[in-house]
């Protein structure tokens, strides 16, 4: 997960321990945010895993989460009943991370109201909880990253791609030095990154760009908030990583720069509103009144900046200034931007990238059948 803002671990993204090779740094929990929390005896047996991290033993921590938050909860609440006058009420996971921020501006600004939804938000530490609370039911709508719901789908979980909420830009990049400067040069090189992360999906990119594989350099497994101070300490010769150590690593080290990031490979690191098929299939109408919703807050967002950032930083813990490389390096998705790409080049071009990184990244077994994982009916 990245800091309140970013997605790993930090003591928001800052990392505990670093991974080792094959196990995801965690994503530090955010100091406040206006959602309700999974109790914590539920949640101790999953704090390991993290966000962003969209890991290689998921599937098996998968089955074990669902058991116990199962056990932990009880079975799920029905939903209200869409109707003239109640709201229908949506049990969504999220995240401390400002991709999701949306959903806190849709709530601060009535537009959940307005569009006649009762979003309830439910902050899950890391992936292995927020997922295993989806695939249990404990939660009817969620956001994660693309490729986390391609890893579900494959699982043989029943979800749908309902929307796009962003595409990082600039938040996420590859660093060095020198005469280093293009994927090309990565050839050799120790490369500190997270493995089973965004970080290991843009690396693998990056490589696969030049003609390259995982083979052709030195990694070096760890957090994303260490491998700039790797950087910087002259003890690798690249850093993946992303904002707010992107900024901090600039700073530090004139010699240091941008050798590739996300913008080069759009949409490679995504995140998107899912839904459960069962959801769906009971509540059509509350999920297209979410979509919108999401979509409103995120028009609502661009036509106030300020507003927005200060409603988001305050709804993860933390302050706008601090996070303004994270947002600037981050394109929410709104109407205009879901009509255009949702049924189009996202799903014909973006998803399918997506798929191919993860594959390489070890992160995906096989191919998914992307025929079925968006629903564009719910945008009209």
């Amino acid at each position: 997960m990245k800091l309140p803002f970013a997605r790993t671990p930090i003591n928001r993204k800052p990392a505990t321990e670093p991974p080792t090779a094959g196990t995801p740094a965690t994503r530090a929990p955010a100091t406040r945010a206006p959602a309700t929390r999974a109790p914590a005896t539920c949640r101790s047996a999953t704090r390991a895993r993290a966000r962003r991290p969209a890991t290689r033993t998921l599937g098996a921590a998968l089955v074990a989460v669902t058991m116990l938050l199962t056990a932990c909860s009880g079975s799920p609440s029905t939903p209200d009943t869409p109707g003239a006058e109640a709201a229908t009420t949506i049990r969504m996971g999220i995240q401390p991370w400002i991709g999701y921020g949306q959903w806190h501006v849709a709530n601060d600004q009535g537009i959940s109201a307005k569009h006649n939804i009762d979003v309830q938000l439910t902050e899950l530490t890391d992936d292995a909880d927020q997922s295993a609370a989806f695939a249990s039911g404990r939660i009817d709508m969620d956001n994660i990253a693309s490729h986390t719901a391609l890893l579900l789908i494959s699982q043989g979980i029943d979800l749908q791609i309902v929307a796009i909420e962003d595409f990082s830009t600039t938040a996420d990049a590859i660093l060095a030095r020198g005469d280093i400067t293009s994927a090309a040069d990565l050839k050799g090189k120790r490369v500190a990154y997270e493995q089973g992360a965004t970080s290991d999906l843009l690396l693998h990119a990056a490589l696969a760009s030049a003609g390259l594989t995982i083979d052709d350099i030195i990694p070096v497994p760890m957090g994303a908030s260490e491998a700039g101070t790797a950087l910087i300490g002259n003890r690798v010769d690249v850093a993946v990583t992303y904002e707010p150590y992107i900024t901090a690593a600039l700073a530090s080290d004139p010699s240091v720069q941008r050798v590739y990031d996300a913008a080069q490979n759009p949409g490679l690191i995504s995140d998107v509103l899912v839904t459960s098929g069962k959801f769906a299939a009971a509540n059509p109408d509350a999920v297209r009144r979410a979509v919108a919703a999401w979509n409103e807050a995120a028009d609502w967002y661009k036509a106030n900046p300020e507003q927005g950032r200060a409603i988001i930083s305050k709804a993860v813990g933390e302050n706008p200034d601090a996070l303004s490389s994270a947002f600037d390096g981050v394109q929410y998705y709104g109407s205009a931007e879901n009509a255009a790409e949702f049924a189009g080049s996202y799903t014909t071009t973006t998803l399918p990238l997506v798929m191919r990184a993860a594959k390489e990244a070890g992160l995906l077994a096989a191919d998914v059948d992307l025929s079925k994982a968006t629903d564009p009916q719910y945008l009209g």
